[in-house]
């Protein structure tokens, strides 16, 4: 055993005194996106540009489902809501307010930038009757049922 220890180097064994056993592994994956995107590549907000990927709760309800999107920090009028062909998409944008180009930023950990989600809605949903609200940067979209839409049960046989 100590001779294949011994081949390893010590920074691809997991650490046996960590308090997250996946923290180690966390940390060699945070490298290899580093080494080939670059570091902070994809969450750069020097250059007004990131990735973001809002957090979201679907509830279904007997008469509706209802869609709970996190933006905090996105203005109403930067979110746009369609339904084509039975996918309800989410875009917007979180745009960084620069009051000078002259500003020194020392650390920027909040993101900035476009973002899109996207979800099939089932066939009980009236697309007609879909709303929308936005309250204090989260947005709620209610979903309709089509009146009598309960799933049908039938019993399949099964053959011999």
């Amino acid at each position: 055993m100590e001779e294949i220890m011994a081949d390893k180097s010590p920074s691809i064994l997991p650490s046996l005194w960590s308090d997250n056993p996946f923290a180690d592994l966390r940390k060699e994956m945070d490298q290899v996106v580093e080494n080939f995107f670059g570091k902070n590549k994809l969450l750069s907000a020097s250059e007004g540009e990131g990735f973001l990927a809002p957090s979201i709760d679907v509830v279904e309800k007997d008469d509706n489902i209802v869609l709970t999107a996190e933006l905090p920090g996105i203005a109403e009028n930067d979110i746009d809501i369609s339904i084509q062909n039975g996918v309800l998409c989410l875009k917007g944008e979180k745009k960084m307010e620069k009051k000078d180009d002259k500003d020194n930023y020392h650390v920027v950990e909040r993101r900035y930038g476009s973002f899109q989600r996207s979800m099939r809605l089932p066939s009980s949903v009236d697309e007609a009757a879909v709303a929308a609200k936005f309250d204090k940067g989260v947005l709620t979209v209610t979903m309709p049922k089509k009146p009598n839409t309960a799933p049908a049960e039938r019993k399949i046989a099964i053959e011999k």
